[in-house]
């Protein structure tokens, strides 16, 4: 999907197509990475068009997750499309289910979820409009701060959503 990892910036990419969503998710990762976040949360109702079955963002992240202290939170509605879509991220995430959270929000609040993907620190990334891929990204650590302290009430209200293994009968 995507020709090869984004590198750190100092002025963030900008999110005007699918293509360019896909590479502000690989550059949003590697600023992360070379920042030292120790968290990273992605957000999204189903996850449905990320670049997540791409290597050159795994690899980096499969790297980044073996260092102490590090977690990769994901947040959606919906992880139904990941068993079909995303074959390779489900059977990288079976490895490191200790440190990636695929969470839920509860049941009883019908809630839209927001595309972003943000670090602990300043990075972050938005997509405003799905249909037009319109999007921002943005090193302000104010900007990460805020989504954070929007999401963490929620965070900790949700619960497992896409599990390590389906067991069948």
């Amino acid at each position: 999907m995507s020709e090869g990892p984004a590198q750190p910036q100092d002025a963030p990419p900008s999110v005007r197509g699918a293509a360019e969503f896909a590479a502000a998710i690989h550059w949003s990762v590697c600023s992360a990475i070379a920042a030292g976040a120790r968290r990273i949360l992605w957000v999204d109702n189903d996850f449905a068009d990320w670049p997540l079955n791409d290597a050159t963002l795994l690899d980096p992240l499969h790297d980044w997750l073996m260092q102490p202290q590090r977690r990769l939170q994901l947040l959606a509605l919906s992880y139904e499309l990941m068993p079909q879509r995303y074959a390779r991220f489900v059977a990288w995430r079976r490895d490191r289910s200790h440190v990636v959270d695929m969470l839920a929000p509860p049941e009883d609040e019908s809630i839209a979820l927001p595309t972003l993907a943000v670090d602990d620190g300043r990075v972050s990334v938005r997509l405003f409009d799905r249909v037009h891929w319109r999007g921002r990204c943005s090193l302000d650590a104010p900007d990460a701060s805020r989504i954070h302290e929007q999401f963490d009430a929620l965070l900790q209200r949700s619960g497992p959503g896409f599990p390590v293994t389906q067991l069948g009968l």
